[in-house]
Formats: C-alpha cells, sequence, structure tokens
C-alpha cells in the first residue's frame, strides 16, 4: 500500500487559542524566589500556586504548526476538558478535583542507563531561561483534538543533561501516584502507577517536547503539572503527566494502556487514520465542534518530519 503523507504545511490556519494580556518571565522569576522577595503568586485552576503567567515572553519555536488556536477553545476551555484518571474518569471533572496535588517541591527521579542518575528538580532538568511556546497538535484515541500553545523545551535538552549510556534504547516514564492527592486511583480503571514510553530516537526529536506550561502560564496540574511530555505526532495517552521519574531501559518498558487495552492502546500510538483501535479512526472532532468534522491526518499532519522514524515498519502491527 502507498501512502500519501500530508505536511505540516497541508492543515489550514484556523485552530488555537488567544491570550490578551501577557506578563514578563521577570514576574515568573519574582514568584519562585529567584527575583526580589515577597513577590505574590496567583494561584491557578487546579491549585498550582506559582505565577499565572510566568512564560508569556516566551519566544514561538519554528517547530510551532502554522494554526490560530480557536478563541473558543481558549485556556478555560483547555484546562477544564482532560483526561486524567488519577483524579476521574469525568472529562470536565478533573479541574474541580485537581487542586490538591502539590507541585511544588517536586522530584524527578532519573536512573537505569544514564550517567548522572538521582533526583532532579524540575528547574534543573528544564531550563526556564529556554522554554518556548510551541503551538502543536493534540489529537486524543478517542477522536477529540485541538492545538495547544504548549511551553516547555524538546526533551533531546532534558536527556543531554542526564546523559543516556549507549546501550539505552527506551525511555519510560512514571506518573505521579498520590491517593490522598489524587481521588481517582481508588477507582481501579487502570493498574497504577500510569507508565508510558518511547524509543530512544523518537524521544531524541527535536519534535518531543518536555512541558512545563500552558498558553503562557505555568501548567495548571489538570494539564500534567509541573512536569509532562507531548509527542504532538501520536495518540494523546502516550504523553505522561506529572512525571515523578524517568527510567532509561535498554527494554521496550511495560505501559499502562497498552497492558490494560492491547488493541485500542499500543505501544508506539502513531495517530493513524488507517488502524482502527477498534474505532474507526478516519475522522476527529476538532473541539469545540460537537461533530467529527475533520479528516484524521497520517502522524497527526507530522508525517513529512517524523515519517522517517518508521521506514520498514508494518504501521498496522507496530500500532
Amino acid at each position: 500500500m502507498i501512502l500519501k503523507f500530508k505536511t505540516s504545511a497541508d492543515v489550514p490556519s484556523s485552530e488555537i487559542t488567544p491570550e490578551d494580556v501577557y506578563r514578563s518571565r521577570r514576574e515568573f522569576m519574582k514568584a519562585v524566589g529567584v527575583g526580589a522577595m515577597g513577590a505574590v503568586a496567583t494561584v491557578l485552576p487546579g491549585g498550582n500556586a506559582w505565577a499565572q503567567d510566568p512564560f508569556a515572553a516566551a519566544k514561538k519555536s519554528p517547530l510551532s504548526v502554522d494554526e490560530k488556536v480557536d478563541p473558543r477553545t481558549a485556556y478555560d476551555r483547555i484546562t477544564t476538558y482532560n483526561n486524567y484518571y488519577e483524579f476521574t474518569i469525568d472529562k470536565e471533572g478533573v479541574y474541580k478535583l485537581s487542586g490538591g496535588l502539590k507541585t511544588k517541591p517536586w522530584t524527578v527521579k532519573v536512573d537505569g542507563l544514564v550517567n548522572k542518575p538521582g533526583n532532579y528538580g524540575v528547574e534543573d532538568l528544564v531550563n526556564f531561561n529556554q522554554v518556548e511556546e510551541r503551538v502543536y497538535r493534540h489529537r486524543c484515541v478517542e477522536k477529540w483534538s485541538m492545538a495547544i500553545p504548549w511551553i516547555g523545551v524538546s526533551l533531546s535538552e532534558v536527556l543531554k543533561k542526564i546523559q543516556p549510556q549507549p546501550g539505552a534504547k527506551f525511555i519510560e516514564f512514571t506518573t505521579a501516584e498520590r491517593p490522598g492527592e489524587m481521588p481517582g486511583l481508588g477507582s481501579g480503571v487502570l493498574p497504577w502507577p500510569y507508565v508510558e514510553g518511547l524509543r530512544m530516537d523518537e524521544a531524541m526529536h527535536p519534535l518531543t517536547m518536555m512541558v512545563v506550561g500552558l498558553y503562557g502560564k505555568v501548567l495548571p496540574n489538570q494539564n500534567g503539572a509541573p512536569l509532562r511530555v507531548h509527542i504532538p505526532w501520536k495518540y494523546g495517552f502516550k504523553s505522561g503527566k506529572s512525571i515523578v521519574r524517568i527510567r532509561l531501559t535498554d527494554r521496550q518498558p511495560r505501559t499502562t494502556w497498552a497492558d490494560a487495552n492491547p488493541p485500542a492502546y499500543g505501544f508506539y500510538a502513531n495517530v493513524n487514520p488507517m488502524v482502527d483501535r477498534p474505532w474507526n479512526q478516519s475522522r476527529e472532532r476538532r473541539l469545540p465542534s460537537p461533530f467529527e468534522n475533520r479528516q484524521t491526518q497520517i502522524f497527526n499532519g507530522y508525517a513529512d518530519q517524523v515519517a522517517s522514524l518508521y521506514s520498514g515498519m508494518d504501521l498496522a502491527k507496530f500500532y
């Protein structure tokens, strides 16, 4: 079968989320105690008490897609319609239940096949002075999608700091498991903690992003604060949230959804309209539309940049 890949530039410009008021990054530095003492942080929806828009001055990355964020899917929508089962399976209820998650201080354990293992703070892994805004498409296996202005750096920059060893072939991310702060853990809907993973070449691709913010603001709890990963050509479930462990390994890690429901959630999770999961993926619903009003693009529209990673692979088998 010959596949014709559309490029990122083939998508019409009609989809992001405007914010009118931005403050300088300096305000953030004050709020977290780097600048003048006594600065007051603003409490975000979901309870993340860092500065409200610390990354407002972040430059826009050339890796961004040329799409306008739809004003109808503005910040309020992006932060009140979320998949985060550790809190609840109700997408419109996550933000109401996530306020109890304490995100500061936060420690990420780095181990496995790295030269610099240890316990890292978020600011040790991500250089806040180098973060940038990237407007990326987000596509859920449940067939809804958005264009979201994430703030962060390429995951490859983080990996350079921890120095993967030559034998490292995969990277594994583990999400926080805090029953006292995450009421959904008691539901038993999935085995906890939540684990996801990538092949190292996927992780090192410049599009793969370590996220610390959203829309010029610090990342809210319901969106995966204080640290998450986003891989724009894959379905959203690959994007581990509230990461507490990064492990490098020579073997493909077992991942939560691939274990729980293999026909629907394969390890690779590449957006592919020709592979049912098991429901048809040929169309998607671009929020806020209630209808499946768009054709699904192979690799979520990033084929020109990532298709070479899977050259020679049977994408119906390695889905």
